[in-house]
């Protein structure tokens, strides 16, 4: 299996972080739209509820939705634009700094604490799947390890040989790895929500 990257530059690595970050930018724009139309009619049939399970409705008008006192799709719409920078700078010829992978990771990072919390939310306290949530999840997750495996690999992370070299493997493998992520997420609500019966 070939590597989500060249060591000289990354340009795969690049490349998934410029789909990564239109799809995670696109999800939030329409998770946007949906909030402007509920806002002006919040009994509006909007276009991502399918079910009682799944649903944006839900989501969008709870506290959870607007963490931070303004709705949380706005944060993506300025943080996705982040990863299609990097990407495209990189295809441009930039080569960063280690300093920057890291405040780049530590970012990610922030951004799957944010998506995990997120998800136990939906989940545990909402009892709903927001289609354009999953979405968001479902690029988050691969982009957080993607970057820091890739990061851990090429020593911009503090790494040993062993932890850099288990980190290049897992590279290797990130579909795989990332296959894996989303199946512990469904298990998890297959067995809170009993999605299966709702099919």
């Amino acid at each position: 299996m070939t590597t989500l990257e060249s060591r000289r530059s990354p340009r795969l690595l690049a490349a998934f972080m410029i789909l990564a970050g239109v799809i995670g930018w696109w999800a939030a724009f329409s998770l946007t739209l949906e909030k402007f139309a509920l806002a002006d009619d919040s009994s509006a049939a909007i276009g991502c509820d399918f079910s009682i399970l799944v649903q944006c409705s839900a989501n969008l008008t709870s506290w959870q939705g607007s963490l931070f006192g303004f709705p949380n799709p706005i944060i993506g719409l300025g943080a996705w634009v982040a990863p299609i920078v990097v990407g495209v700078a990189i295809f441009a010829g930039a080569r960063f700094a280690r300093w920057f992978w890291a405040l780049f990771n530590l970012g990610l990072a922030g951004a799957m604490a944010f998506v995990i919390w997120l998800m136990s939310q939906s989940i545990f306290e909402l009892n709903t799947l927001c289609p354009w949530c999953m979405v968001t999840w479902s690029v988050t997750i691969p982009l957080f390890l993607a970057v820091t495996f890739y990061n851990l690999r090429e020593g911009n992370l503090p790494a040993g040989p062993r932890t850099r070299r288990v980190a290049g493997a897992l590279l290797q493998w990130i579909v795989v790895v990332t296959l894996a992520a989303y199946l512990i997420v469904a298990v998890i609500a297959q067995l809170r929500l009993d999605v299966i019966s709702y099919l």
